[in-house]
């Protein structure tokens, strides 16, 4: 018996071990000045709903650093470099809505499928995000704070 609460205790030490190093550690400044991040959402339409998050350096982005993604409002996209100092990610509203079959007997309801609900990696308030990069291919992550919503033009 006593063995068997050794077993158990190894176990948990190593399973709550495994939890804390999976802990994403944000980065207090970015190497590089921002100018501005900000968002705006996109009208349905040709756009198809969504939000482009812009983010802006003072000077053009170094060459050992690499933007990689955005986390935002629950959902992540990859950035794009639209100049030397302006980068862009995409988030699209997605209108994909199922058909389900509904009725009093519940095995009619069969093939019916479960709501996906995703988790977002960090937890983050509504005006806050966190940009992944690279800096020396060493990946690391910025969390972006006070961000504003700009009118479309």
């Amino acid at each position: 018996m006593k063995g068997y609460k050794t077993v158990v205790f190894l176990f948990i030490i190593a399973i709550s071990l495994t939890f804390c190093a999976m802990k994403q550690e944000f980065q207090t400044e970015f190497p590089q000045e921002i100018q501005s991040a900000f968002y705006r959402k996109m009208k349905d339409g040709k756009e198809n709903g969504g939000t482009h998050f812009y983010i802006e350096f003072k000077k053009p982005l170094e060459a050992n650093i690499k933007l990689e993604k955005i986390y935002f409002h629950n959902q992540e996209s990859p950035v794009e470099e639209i100049t030397k100092n302006t980068f862009v990610a995409h988030f699209h509203k997605e209108n994909k809505k199922e058909d389900l079959i509904l009725h009093r007997d519940p095995a009619k309801e069969y093939g019916n499928k479960a709501p996906v609900i995703q988790k977002s990696k960090f937890d983050l308030k509504r005006n806050e995000a966190v940009l992944e990069y690279k800096k020396e291919n060493k990946i690391q992550f910025f969390k972006i704070t006070n961000l504003i919503e700009k009118p479309l033009r």
